[in-house]
């Protein structure tokens, strides 16, 4: 988006067939600029998360783990920083990018490009990479469960976000405290006559 209208979008290859991209996904995707209806960039490797900050395009490089500034005028892209995940999911907060990783599984899909041919870790989180200087600068990277990020956005001077959910039950079920209110909370104690508080074991009427 730009100035609110629709103007790049990324495309992970140029074929008019079901699932065409995959022959080259290697390097087959491109940069499409919307009202010019061009391609202003080939050569890609599985693009995603195109946006424009500060006056630059930018564009993400899965196949490569890449963050990559676009020229608009020759099409070539060259990345600032490469990081150790499948990079999808972008936003910005000043000089700093928000970049989501995911491991990227062990399939055809994702097979033959450049980041599962390399010997290295592969991370699910969310880097966060100083755009001036190219050097990563905090990550919150997600072990377990949760190996795939789809997206990423920032919510300036929002500082307890919380998703909207349907379910009454658990709405009216949930709450939270401070941490200076936990401390005079009484924990439910087991009643005296109750099998869990009573350490005598049952008599024996085996025969």
């Amino acid at each position: 988006m730009v100035d609110g209208k629709p103007h790049y979008v990324t495309a992970l290859g140029e074929t008019n067939t079901a699932t065409g991209w995959r022959a080259n996904k290697k390097d087959g995707g491109i940069l499409i600029d919307v009202p010019r209806g061009e391609i202003i960039a080939r050569n890609l490797s599985m693009p995603h998360s195109p946006r424009w900050h500060n006056g630059q395009l930018w564009v993400l490089e899965s196949g490569k783990g890449t963050l990559s500034i676009v020229d608009l005028q020759t099409g070539k892209h060259e990345a600032i920083a490469t990081l150790p995940g499948f990079t999808r999911g972008l936003d910005f907060y000043g000089p700093l990018a928000f970049i989501g990783l995911s491991q990227v599984r062990e399939t055809a899909v994702f097979s033959g490009i450049p980041i599962t041919e390399q010997p290295m870790e592969r991370n699910s989180g969310v880097w966060v990479v100083n755009i001036q200087t190219g050097q990563v600068v905090a990550f919150v990277k997600f072990e377990e469960a949760l190996q795939e990020i789809f997206a990423v956005q920032i919510l300036p001077g929002i500082m307890g976000p919380d998703l909207i959910n349907d379910d009454l039950e658990m709405i009216h079920s949930s709450y939270e405290l401070p941490d200076e209110a936990i401390k005079h909370v009484e924990m439910p104690q087991a009643k005296p006559d109750s099998k869990e508080s009573d350490p005598t074991p049952p008599p024996d009427t085996s025969s």
